[in-house]
């Protein structure tokens, strides 16, 4: 199954977007996410996807009471990330009804927090690699590392992650289409689901990815194309069912 995943970011409880993670170029979507999720719940996706984006760069939820009243709206699966660093917040998170938590910085900083995590709540632990040039980013992208995003993969999939989460920065909010490519080679190197993020902008985009969901790529997380309308939510859903 390959699913297209409505994107909800968190920034001071509004629903925003980013251009390449800055969070000075935020444009605001709507003031109000529940109204915004229940919105996406109404297209029939699976899952919808969450970011604190002051948690991303703060370390710590930031955004939490947004996320809690989602989770009351809406019928679909949740996947929340941004600022889950310890497995306090995880546990908080998962237990609190969200579907599977992404953990993105602390899988670099500290990769055993994704073997324990995996560990207690198997098939619910989501690793978020975001690169720039194939290298690993952190701390809501202010820091590139020297970690190669392939080698990363593999080495979360041995850990237990369910899945990956891969975002080429170079392409997020820019919406000219995935890194397919990289993403591909991310998916071969895990041996497990992972989920295209950033530039998908059109049904192309979409047909692009699906034409490597043999090589492990099960799904994309879409944000800025479904709001602004180049993208048709319901016409990417449709074509991901088949």
């Amino acid at each position: 199954m390959f699913d297209v995943i409505p994107a909800i970011d968190l920034k001071e409880g509004q629903c925003v977007r980013l251009k390449q993670g800055r969070m000075d170029d935020a444009t605001v979507y709507d003031a109000d996410p529940v109204a915004q999720a229940k919105r996406w719940a109404a297209y029939g996706a699976r899952w919808l996807h969450v970011v604190d984006l002051d948690g991303a760069f703060a370390g710590v939820p930031k955004n939490l009471p947004a996320i809690i009243a989602i989770l009351s709206a809406v019928d679909m699966k949740v996947e929340v990330g941004g600022g889950i660093r310890d497995m306090e917040r995880v546990r908080a998170y998962l237990n609190a009804g969200v579907g599977r938590v992404i953990l993105g910085s602390a899988a670099v900083r500290h990769p055993d927090l994704v073997t324990e995590a995996a560990a207690e709540f198997p098939g619910r632990i989501v690793v978020g690699i975001d690169a720039s040039n194939g290298k690993v980013a952190v701390q809501g992208w202010a820091e590139v590392t020297d970690v190669d995003a392939t080698e990363l993969a593999a080495d979360m999939a041995g850990r237990g992650a369910a899945a990956i989460i891969y975002t080429d920065i170079g392409r997020d909010g820019m919406q000219t289409g995935t890194n397919v490519e990289a993403t591909r080679k991310v998916a071969q190197a895990a041996g497990i689901p992972v989920i295209a993020s950033g530039g998908v902008s059109t049904l192309e985009h979409v047909r692009e990815l699906l034409a490597v969901q043999s090589d492990g790529v099960s799904g994309v997380v879409t944000g800025r194309a479904i709001y602004e309308g180049t993208l048709d939510l319901a016409a990417a859903l449709k074509l991901a069912a088949g």
